[in-house]
């Protein structure tokens, strides 16, 4: 075994020059221009079973490395991705996204724009999010190690839409908030990362953050993930001007509960 995690750890620091050779599938759009290309990594079955063991391994020795999460959950993903494209497919809008496969970039997002929409909007309500945590729609990584182009984009797709569902459901990005999110996007695109994320992550709260969860967090995160609409098949990107509670109501997610206490700090916002 801790040979498997040495050859693991060692193929990952090669990823560099594994990516040399490859090349870039361009990700195309009828609405956008000049989108950054999904460039897929050609592993062996070998390599792709060690990296997959080694960047588990790492991620849950150590939840902040966001880049071994992000490799984990590709190659952790490839049922759930296909899973997901289907109810894309199955859906006129989620059908429409595949086809266009918009992005939520700094290059394809007028984040001034959305500075000066009401206070009530979506799109102020998430670059509001966006400035308080001081992040970037150019935070999420690209993926990498999905071969299929539109699975690569599904996946892409649900990492750009993440802080757009913890604006939706007015989650904060500190382990509750984080828990909630995890819970709806793994019963919702069966992730092995979001499913395996909410319930340990549940395990690490606090005891305050334990009981605001068990009394009101995680009834809102099954109802939210069983009966709200599949959040993929959102065209985010055309509800910007939509009244928060009105985009809410019309996806069938009731209004987040209160919390019991305050959050004091944030973790690292993370996607698979």
């Amino acid at each position: 075994m801790l040979n498997t995690i040495r050859c693991s750890a060692a193929l990952f620091r090669c990823l560099p020059v594994l990516s040399g050779g490859t090349t870039p599938i361009v990700t195309t759009s009828r609405q956008l221009s000049n989108q950054e290309a999904l460039n897929p990594i050609q592993l062996t079955p070998l390599q792709r079973f060690l990296l997959t063991v080694g960047s588990g391994i790492g991620v849950f020795s150590d939840p902040r490395r966001a880049d071994l999460l992000s490799v984990f959950g590709e190659l952790s993903g490839p049922v759930a991705l296909r899973y997901m494209r289907q109810k894309m497919l199955e859906d006129p809008v989620g059908s429409r996204i595949l086809r266009e496969k918009p992005r939520i970039r700094t290059h394809t997002v007028d984040l001034n724009y959305l500075r000066q929409l009401p206070d009530n909007s979506f799109g102020k309500a998430y670059v509001t999010f966006m400035d308080h945590y001081h992040y970037s729609p150019d935070d999420r990584h690209i993926v990498r190690y999905v071969d299929d182009h539109e699975l690569a984009y599904v996946m892409q797709r649900y990492r750009e839409i993440h802080d757009l569902v913890h604006t939706l459901l007015e989650q904060p990005t500190d382990m509750l908030g984080e828990v909630v999110v995890k819970w709806v996007e793994g019963m919702q695109n069966r992730l092995p990362m979001c499913l395996t994320g909410g319930f340990f992550g549940s395990l690490r709260l606090a005891p305050k953050q334990t009981k605001d969860y068990l009394k009101n967090h995680l009834d809102y995160a099954l109802r939210v993930g069983l009966h709200g609409d599949f959040l993929m098949n959102v065209y985010f990107e055309e509800h910007w001007t939509k009244d928060m509670a009105e985009l809410r109501s019309s996806l069938n997610i009731p209004p987040p509960p209160e919390r019991l206490y305050k959050s004091r700090s944030r973790i690292h916002n993370l996607t698979a």
